[in-house]
């Protein structure tokens, strides 16, 4: 059996966490036939995932993502495969989430200079 632990920090909130964390169980329900169970609380939530020869859980924080998974002795063979794709997927989704946070550039006043 292989494990797998992936942290991230994020600057997001819970709210928005929760977001990138929805859209993470949804696709990996879609692209790895995964279960997943949400539970959501106060302070962070719980994202469980189940299929055969995976389990593991996502813990969402407003200030952190931690990823717990084990695999069975099948899919041991490629945890690094495995490792390395859900942290790109995770990473593409909270890169994704942080560009809509940042408000667009605002112009400075000033005088403008009329064209000739």
């Amino acid at each position: 059996m292989a494990d797998i632990r992936i942290h991230r920090a994020h600057k997001l909130g819970l709210a928005k966490a929760r977001e990138v964390a929805w859209q993470w169980a949804e696709e990996v329900e879609k692209k790895f036939d995964m279960e997943c169970t949400v539970i959501e609380g106060e302070t962070q939530d719980a994202v469980e995932f189940t299929r055969p020869g995976v389990k593991g859980e996502l813990l969402v924080a407003a200030d952190r993502f931690e990823l717990d998974a084990t695999l069975g002795f099948l899919l041991g063979a490629f945890s690094k495969t495995i490792e390395a794709e859900i942290e790109r997927n995770l990473d593409e989704l909270l890169a994704a989430e942080s560009q809509r946070k940042k408000p667009a550039a605002k112009k400075a006043a000033g005088k403008k200079t009329p064209k000739k």
